[in-house]
C-alpha cells in the first residue's frame, strides 16, 4: 500500500469510500453487512486506514454499518471520516443534533476527519449565514477533540469553491473534490486542483472513476492506451492519473465487491504516474469521450446579448453536456439541477421564449431552443 504523508500522520493513498457498498436485494437502503464486513476486513489487512461515510449514505445506514466493521480494531489503526449533511437545507439548524447523532451512529468518541458536505451554489449562503452556527459548532468540536481534522467537499463551481475559502479558508486542512481525467477539462478540475494548491490545502479526490464511467472505455481508446501500458487494466488509468496530480493526498474509491477492492489494492501496490507522453494519450481520450455527447458550445456570449430574457445560455449550455454526460453513462446528474436550483427562476432554462434571437448570432449554429426544452424535461 501507498501512503501519503498528512501532517503527522500517514494515510493510505486509497481510501474505503462507504458510499457504494453492497446491498441485497438491489435496495440501497439494505447494505449487505456480511459482505461489508469482508471487505472491511481485507482492507485493514491490506493496509487500507481511511474509511469514508456520510450522514446520508445508503439512506442514512453507511455510518451504522460502518461503526459496526470497525468496532473490532483498535481506534488507532483507522481513520473514519463523516460529514455535516448541507445538502438538505432542512438540516442547517441542527448541526449540533446530527453530530451527536453520528457519534450515536458510528459508535465513536471523536472523528479523525469531518467535513461540510456539499459545498455547492444550492447551499453557499446557508454555509456561510452565521446564524446557523455551523462554522463556530465545528470549531468547538475540533477544539474540544471530537474532531480531530476539519475539511469540506464541494462539487460546486470555482467561483464558489473560492467563496468558502475566503470565508473559512484559513481553518480548513482539506478539501474533497470531484476529480478525475474527464472532470480535468469538462468540469475544469484543474483550476480548482491550482486553487487548493494555492491555498496549500491538500485535495481528497472523489468519484476518481466518474462513477463508473472510466472503468470501461472506447475500443479504440482501450487500444490506446494498451498500447502505452500492456500491463494495466484501464480503471488504473485513472488512479495513475491522480497520482501523477500535485496536490492529491487522499483518493476515495466507493467499492461495492471484493473484486473491486481486489483491482484497487493492486494499483496501489506503487506509484506508477503518467509520463507525458502517456497523459497526452489520456488527455486525447478526455476529448473524445467529451465530444461524444457534448454541445460544441465556445462561451463566445453572442447569444447572451441578443436573449431578451438575459439568460446565461452558456452556462447553461455547460451545465447540460454534464448532465448528459452523468445520466447517459448510468449516474445520477444532480449538479445541473443543484446548480439551477441556485437561479432566480427567472433566469433559469425555463424561462426561455424560444424566439431564436440567440440562434440567429450563433457561430456554432446551436439549436438552443430545442436545447433548453430538453433541458427542461429532463431535469423535470
Amino acid at each position: 500500500m501507498i501512503y501519503r504523508k498528512f501532517q503527522d500522520i500517514s494515510l493510505s493513498a486509497l481510501g474505503f469510500g462507504a458510499m457504494r457498498l453492497p446491498v441485497i436485494g438491489g435496495d440501497d437502503g439494505n447494505i449487505d453487512e456480511d459482505q461489508t464486513f469482508k471487505m472491511v476486513d481485507k482492507a485493514m489487512a491490506s493496509g487500507i486506514n481511511y474509511y469514508d461515510t456520510a450522514f446520508g449514505y445508503h439512506n442514512g445506514n453507511s455510518e451504522i454499518v460502518m461503526g459496526k466493521a470497525l468496532s473490532k480494531y483498535p481506534r488507532d489503526k483507522f481513520y473514519i471520516a463523516t460529514k455535516f449533511p448541507g445538502y438538505d437545507l432542512s438540516n442547517m439548524p441542527r448541526v449540533k443534533e446530527i453530530f451527536e447523532k453520528q457519534l450515536e451512529k458510528t459508535g465513536m468518541e471523536y472523528f479523525d476527519f469531518y467535513l461540510f458536505h456539499n459545498v455547492c451554489e444550492m447551499n453557499i449562503e446557508q454555509y456561510l449565514d452565521p446564524k446557523f452556527g455551523i462554522y463556530d459548532y465545528l470549531m468547538e468540536q475540533k477544539k474540544n477533540g471530537r474532531i480531530k481534522h476539519l475539511g469540506f467537499s464541494c462539487h460546486g463551481e470555482y467561483a464558489t469553491l473560492k467563496r468558502f475559502l475566503d470565508a473559512y479558508g484559513k481553518d480548513m486542512e482539506f478539501c474533497q473534490i470531484q476529480l478525475n481525467y474527464l472532470d480535468w477539462k469538462f468540469q475544469d478540475a484543474k483550476a480548482k486542483v491550482d486553487l487548493l494548491n494555492e491555498w496549500n490545502i491538500p485535495v481528497w479526490v472523489m468519484e476518481p472513476l466518474r462513477g463508473g464511467r472510466l472503468a470501461g472505455l472506447d475500443a479504440q481508446s482501450e487500444s490506446e492506451l494498451k498500447a502505452l501500458r500492456p500491463e494495466e487494466d484501464i480503471p488504473a488509468w485513472a488512479f495513475r492519473f491522480l497520482q501523477s496530480v500535485d496536490g492529491v493526498t487522499m483518493v476515495l474509491s466507493g467499492m461495492s465487491n471484493m473484486e473491486q477492492l481486489d483491482a484497487n489494492l493492486k494499483t496501489y501496490e506503487e506509484d506508477k504516474p503518467l509520463s507525458g507522453k502517456e497523459m497526452d494519450a489520456l488527455m486525447a481520450v478526455t476529448d473524445r469521450l467529451q465530444a461524444q455527447k457534448s454541445i460544441p458550445c465556445t462561451a463566445c456570449h453572442y447569444c447572451v446579448s441578443h436573449c431578451p430574457m438575459g439568460l446565461d445560455i452558456p452556462r447553461f449550455i455547460a451545465l447540460y453536456n454534464e448532465h448528459l454526460l452523468t445520466t447517459q453513462s448510468g449516474g445520477m446528474g444532480f449538479i445541473a439541477p443543484m446548480a439551477l436550483a441556485a437561479i432566480p427562476e427567472d433566469k433559469r432554462p425555463s424561462a426561455c421564449l424560444h424566439c431564436h434571437s440567440c440562434e440567429q448570432v450563433c457561430p456554432q449554429t446551436i439549436k438552443i431552443s430545442d436545447m433548453m426544452t430538453d433541458f427542461v424535461e429532463k431535469i423535470g
